[in-house]
């Protein structure tokens, strides 16, 4: 078998995975984002938390991850249909949102974990500090910097027939590579969100040794095991796309084999859908991680939801059946 033949199959084998695994993170994680948002809105124990508010904008801000930059991805790497190939506007657009929509979410991680250290803290005057005022304040502060700082790429991504569309200067390449890569979706997010999800742990552990009461404390542990959980998930499905970024972006391709340029998309495929199932398994990861989420959402979508749905249905039935009677005596008046 040539060089070409096996390396046409694991490109293959790759489109394949793509599209396969891809369309299962994109209609779970859109799902499980739209769950969480109606758990954490119709419970009145997370109404008025922090903690709560910010996994709530992190759904919203992993369903836009989703299905703007995430689509595209399914059609560049499943379909072979990269538009940001033929249109110079969706060239530069393209990066813009997924920077500025990446380096959100995971902003909101890094305040999610803070927030709950400072809410389990043992010295009031840190509880004090986790307020809904602030969440807001930082999730808009946020919002308006990264997408400031994502404008740069309007004037340094072009498209050439080189490398198609791409970054052509060397010093933006370099902090792509090593500032947004390695630092800002990379070392600075896993680092601050492991740290603080670490001493909220810490915090926890010592809260049933303190005269709390016994609902809140519950609460307390609950939103610290389940913002644990992701943490680490995020740090062990980050890390190796980080790796191959940093791999792909600095390495020299020219001299390189057709297999191992096969070899190296099959890999980063693997490491993109690692990564983009941070932005798609959070809902799963919180029933797995907390038995009383569990039950809040069988309470939310049995006992609430469905039980609403019959019984609107059955007063659609009754007026039903009155119309009908109504109708029926009016005829045999008539007659």
């Amino acid at each position: 078998m040539s060089s070409l033949s096996t390396a046409q199959l694991i490109l293959n084998a790759s489109y394949q995975l793509t599209i396969y695994v891809s369309f299962i993170i994109l209609f779970s994680g859109i799902f499980g984002h739209i769950a969480n948002i109606f758990v954490f809105t119709r419970l009145k124990i997370f109404r008025g938390n922090p903690s709560a508010f910010y996994l709530i904008a992190e759904s919203i801000a992993d369903i836009l991850e989703l299905m703007i930059p995430f689509t595209s991805r399914i059609a560049i790497s499943g379909f072979n249909n990269d538009l940001t190939q033929r249109s110079l506007v969706w060239c530069k657009l393209r990066p813009l949102v997924l920077q500025s929509i990446t380096l959100v979410s995971l902003s909101i991680v890094c305040f999610s974990s803070i927030d709950q250290y400072l809410t389990t803290s043992y010295y009031p005057f840190l509880k004090q500090i986790s307020t809904i005022k602030l969440a807001k304040i930082l999730i808009t502060i946020s919002t308006i910097f990264w997408t400031l700082h994502g404008t740069s790429v309007l004037f340094i991504f072009q498209i050439q027939s080189t490398y198609g569309c791409n970054i052509y200067n060397q010093n933006f390449s370099k902090y792509v590579t090593y500032g947004y890569y390695v630092i800002f979706t990379g070392v600075l997010p896993i680092t601050i969100s492991t740290f603080f999800s670490v001493l909220a742990y810490r915090n926890v552990r010592r809260i049933v040794r303190r005269q709390m009461i016994l609902r809140r404390r519950k609460l307390d542990q609950q939103l610290t095991a389940m913002i644990l959980v992701r943490v680490g998930s995020f740090a062990i499905m980050t890390i190796p796309y980080l790796l191959q970024r940093i791999y792909a972006l600095s390495a020299i391709t020219n001299d390189s084999s057709v297999i191992s340029q096969a070899i190296v998309q099959f890999i980063g495929n693997i490491a993109l859908s690692l990564f983009y199932f941070n932005y798609a398994g959070s809902f799963y990861l919180f029933l797995i991680s907390s038995t009383r989420f569990r039950r809040q959402v069988k309470h939310v979508f049995i006992n609430k939801c469905w039980k609403v749905c019959c019984k609107k249905r059955l007063r659609q039935n009754q007026v039903g059946t009155l119309t009908q009677y109504s109708a029926s005596e009016y005829d045999l008046q008539s007659i």
